[in-house]
């Protein structure tokens, strides 16, 4: 009876644990980048939103390499509730990456060093819900697949080159 009671308890604290990681929300018009303060519907390529212990809303980024210096980098002091990416094999098109075709950042393939840049210019990493997805695009743009904690810390944090759209004359 007491192994039936402790198993109980194991159980109701796992769902409890399991129940407090929020949902992904939906990104809308009012969507601002957490870095940028930029409109997210205005730039292509993947999103990403995090939930954080304390806040009522997620904070949301332009770029998923954004999202990932800002969880590997060293300056954040709340907790990670839930992390979510765009999953781009949902997505109608890199310039139109979806609105809530999230996927969990913990579940999903990375394409690492791909020849695509992001909602700010910068190099980008293109997360997939699905590892045949994520392959394919490595083969059509280059890089390589790779797992959340795989990622170096290097590849996100260290200095990159913008590439700037000119504006017409």
């Amino acid at each position: 009876m007491k192994r039936l009671l402790l198993a109980v308890l194991l159980l109701a604290a796992c769902q409890e644990e399991e129940a407090r990681a929020p949902d992904p929300v939906a990104m809308t018009g009012d969507a601002l980048g957490h870095f940028c303060m930029m409109q997210l519907d205005q730039h292509p390529g993947p999103k990403a939103q995090i939930h954080l212990a304390g806040l009522p809303d997620p904070i949301f980024f332009a770029q998923v390499r954004d999202a990932l210096a800002y969880v590997k980098g060293p300056e954040r002091d709340a907790e990670i509730l839930a992390f979510y990416v765009s999953d781009m094999g949902a997505a109608a098109s890199w310039e139109m990456p979806g609105v809530d075709n999230w996927t969990a950042a913990d579940t999903a393939h990375f394409v690492v060093g791909a020849d695509v840049s992001g909602g700010m210019g910068a190099p980008e990493i293109a997360p997939f819900a699905d590892v045949g997805a994520a392959r394919a695009f490595a083969a059509r743009e280059g890089g390589q697949v790779m797992r959340l904690e795989d990622i170096p810390a290097e590849t996100v944090l260290a200095p990159v080159e913008v590439t700037l759209e000119e504006e017409p004359s």
